[in-house]
C-alpha cells in the first residue's frame, strides 16, 4: 500500500513541471499587442509641407505682421501719409528621428514571430507617437495661457475661445489630456440630457463637440499632459514640414551573424500664429 501512495504522488500534477515530457505547456499562438493610443491627426495642421515641396534642408514660411498698416485722416491740401504692410519669415529645420533594430539569424530562426518585422510594426507607431509629442510642444508655445483651478471649468474653456477670438482667430478644435477629459464628464451641462440636448456623453464617453469645437482626446503617453488642454484654430495654428517620410531600411551584419532595419524620419512641428492657440492647464 505504502508503495502505491508513493507512485500516486509522484504522477501527481503538483510534483511535475510544466513543459516537461509527461506535462506539455500551451503557448498562445498569438502575440498580445499593446493598446493604440489616442493621437491628434494630421489633419488638424493648417499646413502639411512634404518632402517634395523642401528643395533644401529647411523651410521658410512667409508671414503677414498682424494689423500692420495705418489708415489716418489726410487735412486737404496736405501730403498723404506712407505705410505699408510688414513682412517676416519663419524657417522650420527638420530633424532626424530614427531606431535601428537588430536582431541575430538564430533569434530569427527559432522564434514563433517574424520579430524583426513586428519590431519595425512597433517602430512606426513610436513614430507617430514622436510627431503627436512635436505637436504638443508646439502648441505649447501659444501666447495665451489660462490657468484653471482643480478641474476644467466651462469658464476656462469660454476664456480661450475668447482669447482666439479677440485676435480674429475662431476656435475649431480642442485638445484634451485624459484628466481633462474626466473633468469634462462631470461637467453636468455636458452630461445631462436635458441642458445638452443629446445623450452623446452617455453612449459615447465624451462630447464630440464643444461650442462648436471638435473635442479630441490625447493619450498621456503620447506627450499629452493630463491636466492640459488646447482651443486652436487649425487653419492657423501650426505646421508640420516633413523632409522624409518613415522610411525602413533593411541591411546585414555579417560579422555578428544579424538581421537589422533602420527606420528614420526628418520632420519638424512649428506654431504659425500662436495668438490662435490658447493653453488651459488645471492641476
Amino acid at each position: 500500500m505504502a508503495e502505491l501512495t508513493y507512485i500516486k504522488n509522484l504522477l501527481s500534477t503538483g510534483t511535475g513541471t510544466e513543459g516537461s515530457l509527461l506535462i506539455p505547456r500551451k503557448i498562445h499562438d498569438t502575440l498580445i499587442e499593446e493598446a493604440d493610443k489616442s493621437l491628434i491627426p494630421r489633419s488638424e495642421a493648417g499646413w502639411y509641407i512634404g518632402p517634395g515641396d523642401i528643395p533644401g534642408s529647411s523651410y521658410d514660411l512667409n508671414r503677414v505682421v498682424a494689423n500692420s498698416m495705418d489708415i489716418r485722416v489726410i487735412a486737404e491740401g496736405a501730403e498723404i501719409a506712407l505705410d505699408q504692410v510688414e513682412y517676416n519669415n519663419l524657417n522650420i529645420k527638420p530633424l532626424k528621428y530614427g531606431v535601428a533594430i537588430k536582431i541575430t539569424r538564430e533569434m530569427q530562426e527559432d522564434s514563433k514571430f517574424n520579430l524583426l518585422q513586428h519590431n519595425i510594426t512597433y517602430a512606426g507607431k513610436r513614430m507617430a507617437e514622436n510627431e503627436n509629442s512635436l505637436v504638443i510642444t508646439a502648441l505649447g508655445t501659444g501666447a495665451n495661457t489660462i490657468t484653471g483651478g482643480a478641474a476644467l471649468t466651462i469658464a476656462n474653456l469660454t476664456r480661450g475661445m475668447q482669447y482666439l477670438e479677440d485676435s480674429d482667430f475662431a476656435p475649431t478644435t480642442l485638445f484634451v489630456g485624459m484628466e481633462a477629459l474626466n473633468d469634462l464628464r462631470n461637467i453636468d451641462t455636458f452630461t445631462e440630457a436635458d441642458k445638452f440636448g443629446s445623450r452623446e456623453m452617455l453612449e459615447k464617453g465624451f462630447v464630440g463637440r464643444i461650442y462648436g469645437m471638435n473635442v479630441i482626446r490625447v493619450s498621456t503617453n503620447a506627450g499629452m499632459t493630463t491636466t492640459t488642454s488646447y482651443v486652436t484654430d487649425k487653419m492657423w495654428a501650426y505646421a508640420i514640414v516633413e523632409k522624409r517620410p518613415i522610411t525602413v531600411e533593411n541591411f546585414r551584419i555579417e560579422s555578428h551573424d544579424m538581421t537589422a532595419a533602420a527606420i528614420t524620419q526628418r520632420i519638424a512641428v512649428s506654431a504659425v500664429r500662436t495668438s490662435a492657440i490658447a493653453v488651459i492647464t488645471t492641476t
